[in-house]
């Protein structure tokens, strides 16, 4: 085989990348008998199709007949269907109080749409505005449908920067938090905090104004750095493939710092790529700079992240300045020929700084870096170890469910929470091959290629090895932005140089089930999950809001080192994280309750979810799992009811205990 592709095309470094990957994908198809792990299943797959698709694309030659395109008149009508499309949205979520699985159908449906009219449209009737205006349209009504149907906040780390922003505004400076490690990286709290005086709103108000309002926008900077490489269509195309991703979708749900780090350093990649891309001025180098400080100043997670990409710029600088692989030859058709941009000041005073406050930064009696560190060495000594699989909460629960599903909902929830990012992979892959073409190559793609490269082994290699210190689901948000470039240069590819049919095959198959498999996905519905039996619902009504006040009045909302052991409340995870974070009552863990036993804690709280909902509950050997219980289970009846508002009930030791 190797000697007739040579005849047919004398080899190149694509072509051999090519090759490497399809013998990669072949060799690790024998780990899935040695682990159970679903990327391990199916990451070789799509590695090896990607590959092949690359590989007959080459050696088919240029598609000559075109790609059949959508009647002008289909063209023109999408658009008004989109935006009916996205009416019916905000008045479903208005009529049902919630985002419901028709909701979450519509939204998939529209989605398709959208990238259909990017990806058959023919070039006399594709309107870039029109179309950035459907993605950002989207993108608001996605995420805001959610708040607005969500009495409190969604997500878990949010109530707690909620009360780290109450105590900067009453502190009127950052003083009110010198105690935290956001101390030094204060940039979301003092935004939100200054949004809640300058437009005389709520905490909760002000954070959606702010931030909230920012996440739809910053797709557009996803467009703007595409748009250095290729044409509005594939730009457009990146825009849409990143703004309906599910961890992109979450950050706009949960408000965290992580959302703010996501936008700076998106900003950061625009500024990066283009200095790359022109001949750039002074103040596009300083525009760098001061992005790249905002992350630092933003979110810990989001500045490594950031480093990651630097090093990744960094290291494709020495690629091209030693040159081993002849990629000076670029074809100045697909990407100008520059010199490549010299970034060793930029990374050295990253990294310099970024040591220099997380030195400062108090973090568990420690400083931020130093604790960090220990974290890291223990991990090393203690738990890695090649396919030591490490695995949080609900990756455990969701192996559990694996083993014992009954049903084939059971076996399928783990394959479409992952399959729109094992599309995005696929189509990532024929990118990143279809740029090492020594004729193709230049700094700025292969920056996207080794960012991309390095960040995948942090999400899924590091993982495998039992090392999660890096927080790898913070990642893929981030990561999705070079996917989201290489991956639309991949859908180029194969729809230049492949079979027609071929080629509509796989576009169609692509528009149809990204948008719903990305939709549909876990971290794009925590307000309402679409699997509800599989995966916590990470919000709360308003019963649930109002109990966690009334608790708080009725103990008095005690500090946590006025609690003894046996005074510690226990309930449900994630309720339990709301009222300790809340302050509600801080000495909060999850319940212990066995397997079709009963709970001994003496302070208990149940609420109906706990029968209904997926909620995670501790076994008796400490392993966290989904469990539905009855309310006899944890609040017993030898205990006294202290509280109750017919949906939350606080239970603790009765009159005649003890």
């Amino acid at each position: 085989m190797y000697s007739r592709l040579s005849e047919l095309r004398p080899l190149r470094l694509d072509t051999v990348a090519a090759i490497v990957g399809l013998v990669l994908a072949l060799a690790l198809l024998p780990l899935r008998f040695f682990a159970s792990q679903i990327y391990l299943e199916t990451v070789p797959l799509i590695l090896g199709t990607a590959c092949a698709l690359y590989l007959v694309s080459l050696y088919q030659g240029a598609n000559s007949t075109g790609v059949p395109t959508l009647p002008s008149g289909v063209a023109m009508a999408l658009p008004s269907v989109v935006l009916a499309g996205l009416s019916a949205l905000v008045a479903l979520t208005v009529v049902q109080g919630a985002r419901t699985p028709i909701f979450f159908g519509v939204a998939s449906v529209v989605g398709t749409l959208v990238l259909g009219q990017i990806v058959f449209v023919n070039d006399r009737e594709l309107h870039p505005g029109i179309l950035l205006l459907q993605i950002v349209a989207f993108a608001f009504v996605f995420r805001f449908t959610a708040l607005y149907a969500t009495p409190g906040y969604v997500g878990i780390d949010v109530w707690t920067h909620t009360e780290l922003t109450q105590a900067v505004l009453d502190a009127r400076s950052v003083g009110g938090i010198s105690h935290d490690k956001h101390y030094a990286a204060p940039f979301y709290h003092l935004l939100v905090a200054s949004s809640s005086l300058l437009y005389d709103v709520s905490l909760r108000t002000a954070l959606y104004l702010s931030v909230g309002l920012v996440m739809p926008l910053s797709v557009l900077l996803v467009y703007a750095t595409a748009n250095l490489l290729v044409s509005a269509r594939w730009a457009t195309l990146a825009t849409a493939l990143f703004a309906v991703a599910s961890h992109v979708s979450l950050w706009g749900l949960h408000l965290i710092p992580t959302s703010l780090g996501l936008v700076f350093f998106l900003a950061m990649l625009y500024a990066l790529i283009r200095v790359m891309r022109i001949e750039y001025a002074i103040r596009d180098f300083v525009l760098l700079v001061l992005f790249s400080v905002a992350v630092i100043l933003t979110h810990q997670v989001s500045t490594f992240i950031m480093l990651v990409l630097l090093l990744a710029a960094f290291l494709a600088q020495l690629v091209f300045e030693v040159d081993p692989l002849g990629l000076t030859r670029v074809d100045t058709s697909v990407f100008r020929t520059k010199k490549p941009v010299n970034l060793i000041g930029l990374v050295v005073f990253n990294f310099g700084l970024t040591i220099f406050v997380w030195s400062l930064t108090p973090y568990r009696e420690q400083s931020f870096l130093a604790t960090v560190l220990s974290f890291f060495t223990q991990t090393l000594e203690e738990s890695a170890g090649f396919l030591n699989i490490a695995s949080d909460t609900s990756d455990a629960s969701e192996a559990e469910t694996a083993e014992a599903a009954t049903t084939l909902i059971d076996q399928v929830v783990p394959y479409v929470d992952a399959l729109g990012f094992l599309f995005l992979l696929g189509a990532t892959f024929v990118g990143c091959l279809y740029v090492v073409h020594r004729r193709r190559a230049e700094q700025s793609v292969f920056t996207l290629l080794l960012a991309a490269a390095v960040m995948l082994v942090f999400v899924l290699g590091l993982p495998m090895f039992g090392i999660r210190n890096f927080i790898p689901t913070r990642w893929f948000a981030f990561l999705f932005a070079p996917m989201a470039i290489l991956g639309a240069i991949g859908l180029r590819t194969v729809m230049q140089d492949l079979d027609p049919k071929i080629v509509v095959s796989v576009l169609l198959i692509f528009v149809l089930v990204y948008p719903g498999a990305m939709i549909m996905a876990a971290e794009s519905n925590v307000d309402q999950p679409v699997f509800d039996d599989h995966h916590e619902r990470l919000a709360y009504d308003e019963t649930e809001l109002a109990a966690a006040e009334s608790i708080a009045a009725l103990t008095g909302a005690p500090d946590g080192s006025e609690i003894r052991p046996d005074q510690q409340l226990h309930t449900d995870h994630p309720y339990q994280t709301m009222l300790s974070r809340t302050g509600a009552y801080p000495s909060t863990t999850t319940a212990t309750v066995p397997d079709g036993g009963v709970a001994e804690h003496d302070y208990v709280v149940y609420r109906s979810a706990q029968s209904n909902d997926a909620v995670y509950f501790d076994d008796a050997d400490g392993n966290g799992r989904i469990e539905q219980i009855d309310q006899s289970q944890l609040c017993r009846p030898d205990q006294a009811t202290v509280y109750t508002n017919g949906d939350v009930t606080m239970c603790t030791p009765g009159p005649g205990s003890g």
